[in-house]
Parts: structure tokens; C-alpha cells; sequence
């Protein structure tokens, strides 16, 4: 299983949005958990986008700043996921779960302590239970504490629109990334008129998915709109299947390329995966 990091860059690419989209259709394993992790320095959009507000500020990254100067961060993470998984009760697996980021960029600068303790946890969530996690760096994570999200992620994704004006607004991201973690991939939302092709050229970085441009379905996802019939059954949604498990599978061959005889340390305190 894997950690995988989502940046996205200026010209709203959509990162979060397909993240959620990767998350509610990522194919698990029986006993897996998926993860999705606003870590937005800016802040997050789910709980104000998808939730709509309904719960309001009670979960996220704030209150794990909190718990971890009181040395509760391991116990305090697993209950401030929220459950995103089919029907949401008790009944369903509880196998899909979003931890929300910070509700205002200010809360970003009490999360300094915060990252590398985050980055451990879910290392050591990937490591002893097999579960993935995404990790929604946003238009400006990555940088300074933060930093530490993909420098141990497994694998990092600039989600790029197929336009010029995003083409271009992401050269200096994909740069600026492989200057700090190396070889970088992109996934691709198909909005423009470039193949993926143009875009493994002008970006000089591989397109390893590609996701639908399909605003009506992607505001369910990051507006809260109202679920069209067969939601998931729809083209973003049976794309964004698709892609997680070419996401996974890279990841996979990206770790074992770097650690081939997977020596590399999970790292952190005990995770005790829920």
C-alpha cells in the first residue's frame, strides 16, 4: 500500500477535488482503510465544500495541533477522521475516512510542530496495517514544515488542467518539486486541448492518469451539489477508479526502485490503526 501526495499549482487544477473523487472510488482490499488528509497550508475545503458545513469546525488539523502539545496526537488523529464511506452509519465499513485540514490559513503557523508527527503517523498507519493515504498538499503545501509530506511520500502527483494556462502555471511547481524529491508525475485533468503526450513534453514529466472534466459531477464533490443518479457510476467517478490503482501501482514501483529491499523506516510512535 502506499502514501501518496496530490500538489496541485496556481489556475485551479482541481486538487481536491480529485482527491475526494480518488478517495470514494479508490479500490480496496478487504480489511484496508483509505485516508485523505487536507494538508493545505491555506486551509481545507472539504468540510465547507462537500459537508457543507454540517459539521462545523469540530474536526481537522487544528485540534491535532492542540493534542500533540499534550502528548495525545496518536489516540486524538484517529478521532478526528471524518467518515466519508457509502451510507456514513455505523453499519458501513468505516473504510474511506478524510481528516480536514486547517479552517484558516493562521492555524497553518501552529502546525510547524505538527507535520513530521503527522508524516510518521501515516507512515506507520501504511506500514502496519496496509492502508493508503492521500495527502491534498494544495496550491502552496510542500514547502518549508511542511516539506516533509512528500519527502517521504512514496509517490507525488501535480494535478494539472490540459490548458496553457495551467501547462504554464505548472512548470514551476513540477521544478520546483523534483528540486526537493525528485522524479515527480503528473495526473491530469482533462479540461484542454492537449493529449497527454503535449503535456509529458512541455512538463518533461510523466502523465501516469488522466481524470474527465466534468463540472456537474465534480460539484457534487466539491460544492456539496445535489448527487446526480448512478453518481458513481459516472465518468468521473469510474475514471477516478481507474487512476487510483495506476496511482498505487506507481507508487508501488517508485518505493521498490528507492528501497528494493524495503528497508525503509515507517518511523513515529505506535499507530494502534483503528
Amino acid at each position: 500500500m502506499a502514501v501518496i501526495a496530490l500538489a496541485g499549482c496556481s489556475g485551479a487544477p482541481g486538487v481536491t477535488t480529485s482527491a475526494l473523487a480518488l478517495l470514494l472510488s479508490w479500490p480496496l482490499a478487504a480489511d484496508r482503510k483509505m485516508i485523505l488528509a487536507e494538508c493545505d497550508p491555506d486551509g481545507g475545503a472539504v468540510l465547507h465544500g462537500l459537508l457543507q458545513g454540517t459539521l462545523g469546525d469540530r474536526y481537522g488539523l487544528r485540534n491535532l495541533s492542540v493534542a500533540a502539545r499534550k502528548g495525545e496526537f496518536s489516540d486524538a488523529f484517529w478521532r478526528q477522521l471524518i467518515d466519508l464511506s457509502s451510507d456514513g452509519t455505523h453499519a458501513s465499513p468505516r473504510d474511506r475516512l478524510l481528516l480536514p485540514g486547517v479552517t484558516d490559513p493562521s492555524q497553518a503557523a501552529s502546525m510547524v510542530s505538527v507535520w513530521k508527527m503527522l508524516m510518521q503517523m501515516f507512515r506507520g498507519i501504511e506500514a502496519e496495517s496496509g492502508h493508503d493515504v492521500l495527502i491534498d498538499l494544495g496550491r502552496s503545501g510542500a514547502y518549508g514544515p511542511s516539506a516533509v509530506m512528500v519527502e517521504q511520500a512514496d509517490a507525488v502527483f501535480v494535478v494539472v488542467r490540459n490548458t496553457l494556462r495551467c501547462l504554464q502555471a505548472a512548470e514551476g511547481r513540477v521544478r520546483a518539486l523534483e528540486e526537493s524529491v525528485g522524479d515527480i508525475s503528473v495526473l491530469m485533468v482533462n479540461e484542454g486541448p492537449y493529449p497527454a503526450g503535449e503535456v509529458q513534453r512541455v512538463l518533461q514529466v510523466p502523465v501516469i492518469a488522466a481524470l474527465p472534466y466534468t463540472p456537474k459531477d465534480a460539484r457534487v464533490l466539491s460544492d456539496g451539489a445535489e448527487q446526480p443518479r448512478h453518481f458513481t457510476r459516472s465518468s468521473l467517478m469510474k475514471a477516478a477508479a481507474t487512476a487510483g490503482t495506476l496511482l498505487a501501482q506507481h507508487a508501488a514501483r517508485r518505493r521498490t526502485r528507492l528501497d528494493p529491499r524495503g528497508l525503509g523506516a515507517a518511523g513515529g510512535e505506535v499507530t494502534h490503526a483503528r
